[in-house]
């Protein structure tokens, strides 16, 4: 019965799980706990695609046997929940809540809403060519207004703190909740009559329990887990690490460098782009990042808030740790990156760990990571790029194993030669070209410098990745003196910039580029987008 009725009626709940999150186990438990209660119970699955890992739709319906004996029937129970006619909605992750909300499940008069508030990252999320994210603080925001009530906890956190799975911690929050109209000891129960990882479960459940019952109060529950997304997305969408007080002397002659020369206001962006290139090659390749900023601060000034100065300082410390073959191989036989792994996957000290990279070099990437003076002929060469031809495709290497981890460290190690490589001759001229570009534009169009300068992000990845989006910065580079004749060069960038990072084919970007330059054809070098 529900709380506040006379008359026994059938109450809805509907589970939105990612595929490997348990929740074919969560739907037994929680059949298990209802009908130990005295309902009569009923589940089925709907199995969906969520672009991750599978989402399925678990579908539970509950009837007081009680009711049923007076009534003299059994009660019929439907298969598919039915928009503004659930009880009670768990999500467990914040975009699946959001999937619910859109189909109708969540209503304001009826509807508790128990959601994770950690993120799993979708193929569209992570494929974007811009900043593809979905706001988590909006579908937080909509779930406050949409809901009855509101539950919001970050189920995947707790879960990985008590090295269990999140379908224990789902099933804590709705004991917590108090919106199942059975008791949470009967969740309990459920969970000790398995017999499986009981320690683990059941700390996981209490974790989940707690922290829901503390949320009497929505709001406050919701604030206190708004910073958690809020970190995944800058970490997800290449943010730079803190930045560590410094120990070596010639990184704090950096920064001492950083505080005479540079202005207060752009000294935090400066400190990050130094400490990354330290770490990409060395301290003298940061000192070049900042010597190639003097220029453009000679540009800039404070009445305009060192706009030009800040933007190209973040770009310039993303284009010049641009990725090649040897930061790959460094970034993967990191002490640093066993340990993430080994704490992902909750793997002891005890057991063994296999962790299979897979790799797709290319002929390019494989000349470009040697010496130019052997790389350039190379590449030109037909017989040499057959044989290349071979070394490429998809390789599996175990870097667990001694010769794939040594493997990778040799591959590492060519960062010595890095300088020399092909590679970094030919984007060493692409940077002075567009540190140039932005030098001569800024006195006479500072709002256009700034634009071309945000147009770096263009620049990234590696592989067609990178092709991709260097052809189309390449595109709007050559498309300048078309644009600079025209009323407001700086908005058609800006508008060429935000097309470049619609879709992959690059239809959007060709059209806007044809239609901006369209009254100076002959200014505008075709270039594949």
């Amino acid at each position: 019965m529900v709380e506040g009725e006379t008359q026994p009626r059938v109450f809805k709940l509907a589970i939105a799980a990612l595929g490997g999150q348990g929740g074919g186990v969560l739907t037994q438990w929680l059949l298990n706990a209802a009908e130990a209660s005295g309902f009569i119970a009923q589940a089925t699955s709907v199995p969906g695609v969520a672009q991750r890992t599978g989402a399925t739709l678990y579908y539970l319906e509950f009837f007081p046997r009680a009711g049923a004996e007076a009534a003299g029937a059994d009660p019929v129970l439907a298969l598919m929940p039915q928009p503004g006619d659930v009880d009670l909605v768990v999500a467990s992750e914040l975009m699946e809540a959001g999937r619910a909300m859109q189909r109708g499940l969540v209503t304001r008069d009826r509807t508790t809403l128990v959601a994770s508030t950690h993120r799993v990252f979708t193929i569209g999320e992570k494929s974007a060519l811009g900043d593809g994210l979905a706001d988590s603080e909006t579908v937080l925001q909509v779930a406050r207004a949409t809901a009855r009530r509101l539950v919001a906890l970050d189920m995947e956190a707790l879960a990985r703190e008590h090295r269990s799975v999140i379908s224990s911690v789902v099933l804590g929050a709705l004991a917590g909740s108090g919106a199942l109209p059975f008791p949470g000891e009967a969740c309990e129960q459920a969970i000790r009559a398995s017999g499986r990882a009981l320690e683990r479960n059941l700390a996981a459940f209490e974790a989940g329990r707690a922290r829901a019952a503390a949320s009497a109060d929505d709001e406050q529950a919701a604030q206190a887990e708004r910073a958690e997304p809020a970190a995944a997305e800058i970490a997800s969408a290449g943010a730079f690490d803190p930045v560590p007080a410094p120990q070596n002397p010639r990184a704090k002659a950096l920064l001492a460098k950083i505080s005479s020369e540079f202005p207060s206001t752009c000294a935090n962006v400066l400190g990050i782009g130094v400490h990354r290139l330290v770490d990409y090659h060395n301290h003298a390749y940061a000192g070049l990042y900042l010597d190639r900023l003097l220029p453009i601060l000679r540009q800039d000034s404070a009445a305009r808030q060192h706009t030009l100065l800040t933007e190209t300082a973040r770009g310039l410390a993303l284009w010049m740790s641009y990725e090649d073959t040897a930061r790959v191989a460094d970034l993967k036989t990191r002490a640093a990156r066993f340990a993430r792994v080994r704490a992902e996957v909750a793997g002891g000290n005890g057991q063994l760990m296999r962790i299979v990279d897979y790799l797709s070099p290319r002929v390019e990437e494989i000349c470009g990571s040697l010496p130019a003076w052997l790389g350039a002929p190379l590449m030109k060469w037909r017989l040499t790029r057959r044989i290349l031809q071979a070394f490429t495709g998809g390789k599996k290497i175990s870097t667990d194993r001694v010769w794939g981890y040594l493997l990778m460290r040799a591959m590492a190690r060519t960062r010595a030669w890095r300088l020399s490589s092909l590679r970094h001759r030919e984007e060493d001229a692409r940077i002075r070209d567009w540190l140039a570009t932005l030098a001569e534009l800024a006195p006479q169009d500072y709002e256009l410098a700034v634009e071309m300068a945000a147009c770096q992000q263009l620049v990234k990845g590696y592989g067609e990745t990178f092709e991709r989006g260097l052809a189309r910065f390449r595109a709007i580079a050559e498309a300048l003196p078309a644009l600079r004749g025209g009323t407001d060069p700086a908005s058609a960038v800006r508008e060429l910039r935000a097309a470049a990072l619609v879709d992959e084919d690059g239809g959007e970007f060709a059209a806007a580029l044809a239609r901006l330059c369209e009254n100076h054809p002959g200014s505008v070098t075709e270039s594949k987008a």
